[in-house]
């Protein structure tokens, strides 16, 4: 994105804004260990901006504060996220087919495996997507790692959770 010198101007009028909004909003950033003070600011920065490029009229300080807040927020989600992930996958050297059934039992998995070899291929997959979806990753992630849109994994996901829900050996186990 490029600002034209009057979007630029307001946004060097407004960078108080930034520090403003972190001081009112974010509690605690020191304690989490993610972002320092001038993360925060950085990314406020770009939220700043983005609120001068798409400025429509009004009052902007109001229209910038709440874009600068999203931006921060979103900037924090991603990155718990992202932590929490890597704090649960630490320590671990697991291969592909491990970290797909890490909680699964010995029969589930035995029965998974035989009903995965009668189903079709988008049925597989959303077994496959399932594992991954158990295990905490959403659909657009679990779709970059299987080269998919996120509404094909979901589509997959649908027809996996059909066609288990006919199979007797699943049914069998959801019985104990």
């Amino acid at each position: 994105m490029k600002l034209s010198p009057a979007q630029q101007k307001k946004v060097e009028e407004n960078m108080k804004l930034v520090g403003k909004v972190i001081k009112d909003k974010v509690h605690g950033f020191n304690q989490s260990g993610i972002y320092s003070y001038e993360d925060l600011t950085q990314i406020g920065y770009i939220g700043l901006c983005k609120a001068a490029y798409t400025d429509k009229g009004g009052c902007f300080s109001t229209y910038a504060y709440r874009l600068i807040w999203n931006e921060i927020c979103d900037a924090l989600i991603k990155a718990n996220s992202q932590y929490s992930r890597e704090i649960s996958l630490e320590g671990t050297n697991w291969t592909e087919a491990e970290y797909l059934e890490p909680d699964i039992s010995g029969e589930l998995s035995a029965a998974l495996c035989i009903v995965t070899k009668r189903a079709t291929p988008a049925v597989q997959n959303g077994i496959k997507a399932l594992r991954y979806a158990s295990n905490g990753y959403s659909s657009r992630e679990i779709g970059a790692k299987m080269n998919a849109s996120d509404g094909k994994v979901r589509m997959w996901m649908t027809r996996a959770k059909r066609f288990l829900q006919t199979q007797p050996e699943i049914l069998a186990l959801m019985e104990i």
